[in-house]
């Protein structure tokens, strides 16, 4: 029996992931001031991983442990798909460092031209891994690896940078049956936080409280 789960590459490399988003500003705090998302749900931290683009010896980090997770976890796959617009970066770097095809994968069609949703030349056949930048419930990467599937596309799993370690998101990879690998979590996140001083006990709280009800969270 195969379970559908997510897991984290190794205690180490979650924790020195978390160090680095923290070290480029790719997480920001606000609880007295709640971010919004699309999905209307308020949250006092707010996590952009693009800015790891933006600082060479970071994204090089993240490149090649990503890359080395995927020859573990599956051996080289047909092609690396990045879902739009957040992984398509590191996607293409992760593709290059293993010497392989890259697509993306938009959230819908487009309404012009070839109309295309999925980017770049495969085949029906063909497997990837599928490259995220940010788990939160799961929904747009499962929309992307539906669109995958419904082109005969194979999806081996899917491989992200960081995730929130929502239930909703474990139930909903669950459902699909994709297999999820993650560099670091919300766990980690908090401990390097804690541990460097970047937030204190109190905005520990706030987050920990935030994390385990998130649709219904409020800000004090």
């Amino acid at each position: 029996m195969i379970i559908f789960a997510v897991m984290i590459f190794n205690k180490h490399t979650a924790r020195k992931t978390a160090e680095v988003l923290l070290q480029v500003n790719a997480i920001k705090l606000s609880p007295k001031e709640p971010f919004t998302w699309a999905s209307g749900w308020k949250s006092p931290i707010y996590c952009d991983n693009r800015i790891i683009l933006s600082f060479p010896p970071i994204r090089n980090y993240i490149r090649e442990t990503m890359a080395k997770q995927i020859e573990r976890l599956y051996g080289k796959p047909d092609a690396i798909a990045g879902v739009a617009t957040g992984a398509i970066g590191i996607g293409m770097l992760v593709a290059e460092y293993l010497g392989l095809p890259f697509i993306y994968v938009r959230p819908d069609a487009k309404g012009h031209g070839r109309q295309n949703q999925i980017e770049g030349f495969i085949e029906s056949g063909q497997n990837v891994v599928v490259v995220e930048d940010l788990i939160s419930t799961g929904k747009s990467s499962l929309n992307a690896v539906k669109a995958l599937k419904d082109a005969g596309i194979k999806v081996k799993g899917m491989i992200a940078i960081f995730t929130y370690g929502f239930d909703v998101a474990t139930e909903n990879f669950e459902k699909e049956e994709i297999a999820l690998n993650t560099l670091s979590n919300y766990e980690s996140l908090l401990e390097q936080a804690l541990e460097t001083n970047y937030i204190s006990e109190k905005e520990l709280k706030t987050l920990s409280e935030w994390n385990v009800n998130p649709s219904g969270w409020q800000a004090v």
